[in-house]
């Protein structure tokens, strides 16, 4: 039987392009600039509103990086997450967690924002800048893009770090500071969210919290969602993470399903990489090597393969998963095109100046722009 098995997957492996390299020809990994985001969301009573936005644009605004290019090269997405002005969080510690260090398992980063509750509270804009810029593994390379969003709605100066210490550290590390007042701009300016901003060359930014983010159901939508089962089935998991990162990616699909189509789009991207706990998305990392996985390490249909059989079988899936994950890409193309006309009509309608004033709406358009302005170029 066994025999025969191997037979099958070496005929499919013949019919594919190779899927998966494992030559020791891949970049180094300092030839790839970095992207690297850090959000500080106030959890303070009245930021239910911020949270929920947050939630809901979290996938439109990591796909516009998709496209983005520096010198060619596509680069890697970081992403870290902290929180503040919780009640329920230490004083000692100002009323301060970090929930993610600089990471690129985007699940992670929805799981945590799915888990945020608001309570209280004191909210030290200093000191969470401060422990930020002193405590994420920011990269030292030139070319690499750095920058903090802080939200909130209270005076920029609360707390006993000041907001100017903090932003000067900052700057020393070259981190763009963006501070988005929830609230009244006035308000905002007048309690130094703006000055804030400007110490770092950041932006300045105001939003509506209680906005409620308009999502719209689309054609592609139905078939998008057989396509992301299919493309959840290419996943390999091993290790000591892979069962519950899988059964993670399963919970955030939920998690995240009025605004699924925006995840699976980015679930069919570079940006969206599990190297830590998929074995097909592992085996295009340099030093990755087969061998070295122990059995018991394995899903168990993979267990009593011969280390010939498990590379063609994490070939077959890798192809598989390319497959899939090209027709998300033209549907999601499709569909881009027909909420961009729905959205167009919601807004022509609206009576309200500011239709689209949530924290996406406002934070994607910045970033796009601070990102051309370090020559990094957005492929259309």
């Amino acid at each position: 039987m066994k025999n025969f098995t191997l037979i099958i997957l070496i005929a499919c492996f013949a019919l594919l392009r190779p899927a998966v390299a494992f030559s020791e020809e891949a970049a180094p990994d300092e030839t790839v600039p970095k992207i690297q985001l850090a959000i500080l969301l106030d959890t303070s009573n009245s930021m239910d509103g911020l949270i929920d936005q947050a939630k809901s644009q979290l996938w439109e605004i990591v796909n516009d990086f998709i496209k983005v290019k520096q010198k060619g090269v596509s680069p890697t997405l970081e992403v870290a997450l902290y929180h503040y002005g919780n009640n329920d969080l230490p004083a000692r510690e100002n009323y301060i967690q970090q929930l993610t260090q600089f990471t690129t398992d985007l699940d992670l980063v929805s799981e945590k924002l799915f888990s945020l509750k608001t309570n209280g509270g004191s909210e030290y804009c200093g000191a969470v800048i401060q422990e930020a810029v002193r405590n994420l593994q920011w990269s030292d390379r030139r070319d690499d893009f750095r920058l903090i969003f802080i939200a909130g709605n209270e005076e920029f100066t609360q707390g006993p770090i000041s907001y100017v210490d903090a932003c000067n550290e900052a700057v020393a590390k070259h981190i763009i500071v963006n501070t988005i007042h929830c609230g009244d701009e006035d308000e905002g300016i007048g309690g130094k969210w703006q000055d804030g901003a400007m110490l770092t060359d950041g932006v300045f930014l105001v939003i509506n919290q209680d906005r409620e983010v308009r999502t719209f159901d689309a054609p592609q939508d139905d078939e998008l969602a057989k396509l992301n089962t299919e493309l959840n089935a290419t996943y390999i998991p091993y290790g000591d993470e892979g069962a519950a990162a899988l059964e993670n990616q399963a919970l955030q699909d939920v998690n995240n399903a009025k605004t699924l189509a925006s995840r699976i789009k980015t679930k069919a991207s570079n940006l969206y990489r599990n190297s830590k706990w998929d074995l097909v998305d592992a085996s295009t990392e340099e030093d990755f090597d087969l061998s070295k996985i122990a059995a018991d390490a394995l899903p168990e249909n993979m267990r009593a393969m011969t280390l010939d059989e498990r590379k063609i079988y994490i070939a077959y899936q890798a192809e598989k998963r390319k497959e899939i994950q090209a027709k998300i890409a033209d549907l999601s193309k499709a569909r881009a095109e027909f909420v961009a006309a729905e959205m167009a009509a919601y807004a022509a309608a609206c009576e309200d100046e500011d239709c689209f004033d949530s924290f996406g709406d406002v934070a994607a358009p910045s970033i796009r722009m601070q990102l051309q302005e370090a020559d990094f170029e957005f492929e259309e």
